[in-house]
């Protein structure tokens, strides 16, 4: 790729660096603990890389992370995996999350927006009761520390309410969104065996009511671990026989009290997508979540007491678990339920402007959506008080850049951030004081040694390669759950280089300091030695109007050729006709390698998701390569699964 100095998109004014929380930070850090005053943030990221325990100290104090004892050093063990951070002290997440409440207790702490995108607001002060009524009903329920604690529950404030509460117990909070079928739900809870479940009669999407009545009684059934079932009731019905009202346990007016646990006591566990097996089960800890959120959301994001934080998730994914921390940093938190695009396209957008979100994050999948459907949010839509759109799930294509500048306004921060469930953070992405190159994450995360290596171990710049961390992050899993040798956490990013952190995405890191992420490692398309990511064909193939969604898989054969189909979903009254396999090829052609044109353009009814809405790859091409449906594929992991039945029908036919 080519990072011959090209313009920058959008440069910050002079104004909104000086104000910028990070360059504030630079400065005391400067003072207080021996960081470069002057480089600007490139020289910030190589102080907080070299000087991990400076920085991180830098960053509780900054924040002012209140520990309750007094921990030993910053970081006890700096081994991959088994880093120890801030050993002895002790503190508490959702003391943290609440501070707020003293000083803003009238202001709005959530913005709840459904369907009909009417903000309700729920204060700090009230949000502060109902945590200090909930926590104190499970204490008598006989919930301790360490103790897990399930929700299957859409984005609405009664979950963000109950993982509060979980964690000022210092019980162990665990989700899933009320989308997910049973059988999905159950191979992730009955991981943990949760002893309190939050559940709801049923959610609206879509304009829809979907009752959940049954999935919940199944899930009743088959979680023996259950002492107590908490009935929301959403659709208005009444709780099932033996369930608890959530009403009568959030209606007292009582002070929280926040357990304080040790920095690597566990918070929350996160799961994997889960495609190829059970889903990985990932803790992470009360400390390493609490300054790893306020880095990233006070710092990177730009994040504050001023703020409005809207970003589209559901409580099945980590986005969700980020977009709560906003709290920390004192942010006004919106969450929206319903869907992405209800009634219309532009909801999204709609929501951003009613709610006056300052950052409103998105996926790349949504922002091309809204590209295709002719949405033009900036004419439609006021949005003056967005100042960042963020994307993640997947690489913003190029054209993603493009159109988020010229149809939202010219003076628009975008950041395209990447991380992953397994930090619930990001290693690249938005610095609110660098230029914005398009295509490109703006710089490394700080504290996080983002590299691109080669095979054999070696830095790459301005090449492709894996991207890996070759330091610890204070929110990388402390474990996962029933892996009690710790060998599958040490084989998931610990197998490939010794010692260093191996995520599974090929990445470019730029001479310019950016970075630019090509999809995932692991179904890297390998044409004649020449490696590229997926993501790359995706953008230059959906450009064309005709090509809804597309999905390409690299085999290679047993006679040591490769194979290398494009399925294709077409738009409504699209052909895939000779004219149209013309354009597809010739835009492979002219925009990325002659080498990856595909062997065969395939019509297909749909592309088969995760149920976090990212391409299935490896499991499709499992299925092409002859392994039966139930061995490559987790069902209880995919969107549709009749949409692989197409896969596997191929497969047989080209045996």
């Amino acid at each position: 790729m080519s990072t011959v100095n090209p313009q920058p998109l959008w440069q910050p004014d002079p104004q909104r660096i000086t104000r910028s929380q990070v360059t504030r930070f630079q400065a005391w850090a400067a003072q207080h603990h021996g960081a470069p005053a002057d480089g600007g943030y490139e020289a910030l990221h190589r102080w907080s890389v070299d000087e991990l325990e400076p920085f991180w100290e830098a960053v509780t104090q900054w924040f002012d992370v209140r520990f309750s004892t007094p921990y030993a050093r910053v970081l006890g063990d700096r081994s991959m995996p088994g880093a120890e951070w801030f050993p002895g002290g002790t503190l508490n997440y959702a003391e943290h999350a609440l501070r707020a409440a003293a000083t803003r207790a009238d202001e709005p702490a959530l913005l709840y927006v459904d369907e009909t995108h009417e903000p309700r607001p729920v204060t700090w002060s009230e949000l502060r009761r109902q945590v200090g009524s909930l926590a104190a009903e499970l204490r008598a329920l006989g919930l301790r520390p360490g103790d897990r604690v399930s929700g299957y529950l859409p984005n609405v404030p009664q979950a963000v309410v109950a993982l509060l509460a979980t964690a000022a117990v210092g019980a162990v909070w665990t989700s899933c969104a009320p989308d997910f079928g049973a059988r999905s739900v159950l191979d992730r809870f009955q991981q943990v065996e949760p002893v309190v479940l939050f559940t709801v009669d049923g959610y609206r999407y879509g304009g829809k009511e979907h009752d959940r009545r049954e999935t919940v009684a199944e899930l009743r059934r088959e979680l023996p671990s259950l002492r107590a079932v908490v009935h929301i009731p959403l659709l208005g019905t009444e709780a099932p026989e033996g369930a608890l009202e959530w009403e009568a346990l959030t209606s007292a007016d009582t002070e929280p009290a926040f357990e304080q646990v040790p920095f690597a006591h566990p918070l929350w566990v996160l799961y994997s997508s889960g495609t190829t097996g059970l889903p990985k089960a990932i803790v992470q800890s009360q400390g390493g979540i609490l300054v790893e959120h306020l880095k990233q959301l006070g710092l990177h994001c730009d994040l504050g007491p001023e703020d409005r934080f809207f970003w589209y998730t559901s409580t099945g994914w980590m986005m969700w678990n980020f977009l709560v921390s906003g709290l920390l940093t004192g942010t006004t938190v919106v969450l929206y339920d319903g869907s992405p695009g209800y009634p219309d396209t532009g909801a999204q957008w709609r929501v951003a402007e009613r709610t006056g979100a300052t950052l409103y994050g998105t996926s790349a999948a949504y922002v091309m959506a809204c590209r295709k459907a002719d949405v033009h949010p900036g004419r439609d839509f006021d949005l003056s008080q967005v100042r960042c759109v963020a994307t993640t799930g997947s690489p913003l294509p190029p054209d993603g850049f493009r159109w988020l500048h010229d149809e939202v306004r010219e003076d628009l921060w975008i950041a395209s951030v990447s991380g992953g469930t397994d930090v619930c953070s990001c290693f690249a992405g938005a610095v609110p004081t660098l230029p914005v190159y398009i295509g490109e994450l703006q710089a490394p995360s700080l504290g996080t040694d983002l590299q691109s290596w080669d095979p054999s171990g070696k830095p790459l710049i301005d090449e492709v390669g894996e991207l890996v961390v070759t330091n610890p992050m204070p929110s990388m899993p402390i474990h996962f759950w029933n892996d009690p040798d710790g060998s599958r956490y040490h084989d998931s990013y610990f197998d490939t280089y010794p010692g260093v952190w191996r995520h599974g995405d090929w990445i470019t890191v730029t001479s310019r300091g950016s970075v630019v992420i090509h999809g995932r490692s692991d179904s890297t398309l390998n044409r004649q030695g020449v490696r590229m990511g997926s993501a790359d064909i995706y953008e230059a193939v959906e450009r064309l109007p005709e090509i809804k969604e597309s999905l390409v898989i690299g085999i290679e054969q047993p006679d040591g050729g490769y194979w290398m189909p494009l399925f294709v979903q077409l738009a409504p009254g699209a052909v895939l006709d000779q004219a149209l396999l013309d354009r597809i090829k010739a835009t492979i052609r002219e925009n990325l390698s002659p080498r990856h044109i595909p062997d065969e353009v395939i019509e297909v009814p749909g592309i088969p998701h995760t149920l976090t809405g990212k391409r299935i790859e490896v499991p499709v091409k499992r299925l092409l390569q002859g392994t039966p449906l139930q061995k490559a594929v987790n069902p209880g992991s995919i969107d549709n699964l009749e949409l692989l039945h197409f896969y596997e029908d191929l497969a047989r036919k080209r045996a």
